[in-house]
């Protein structure tokens, strides 16, 4: 197996996530990557066709996807909408030789065994690695929420791969750009009692 390639673009002054990326990655060596972390939800590992990331986030990467998780929630609540969270479920595919660990993933409606999430959450706050949209395309995963500089980017998966979206088509009615705005409020209990009380104007 090809020597790892260290990712070291990071944001100025702040911790940087820790994304290293190895080539010529069997499919079993994928296995066995998983076998080794365990049920650990880090480091966190993507795959595409022999490309390997292996990625522990920042102390800012979690809490900012741990706060978009939160409101999104929040909103759910307040509008009465079936979501179930999986946290950083593992999707993997042998067949299109994928494998993929959101941040953040959701369920919608009554589902009690879901072969995939509707919705994963991504946070990009390093630069590098594995593009998850080419991840995800295969894996069948119908909506990718990806946060970068303060904004959440929708893409939907259509017929001819991945489409970038004003809103979203699985919450249609939830407003990204104004959710964000409590993503730096803290503590995470005061941002979502604000978000709540917001929404119920």
């Amino acid at each position: 197996m090809a020597q790892p390639a260290r990712v070291v673009e990071r944001e100025p002054e702040l911790p940087a996530d820790d994304i290293v990326v190895f080539r010529n990655v069997t499919w079993a060596d994928y296995q066995r990557f998983l076998e080794i972390r365990g049920e650990r939800s880090v480091p966190r590992l993507t795959y595409l066709e022999g490309v390997l990331e292996v990625m522990s986030p920042s102390r800012p990467h979690e809490s900012i996807k741990s706060m978009v998780a939160r409101l999104v929630e929040a909103w759910c609540l307040e509008k009465g909408v079936d979501i179930t969270p999986y946290g950083s479920w593992t999707h993997e595919s042998k067949e299109h030789e994928r494998g993929a660990e959101p941040d953040e993933c959701y369920v919608l409606g009554d589902v009690t065994e879901p072969e995939r999430c509707d919705l994963a959450i991504q946070v990009v706050w390093t630069s590098g690695g594995i593009d998850k949209l080419k991840v995800y395309e295969k894996l069948g995963v119908r909506e990718v929420w990806i946060w970068k500089k303060n904004e959440i980017g929708v893409f939907s998966l259509q017929s001819e791969g991945y489409v970038r979206l004003e809103r979203s088509e699985l919450l249609p009615d939830i407003d990204l750009t104004e959710l964000v705005t409590f993503v730096d409020v803290k503590p995470m209990t005061r941002a979502v009692t604000e978000y709540r009380a917001r929404l119920r104007q």
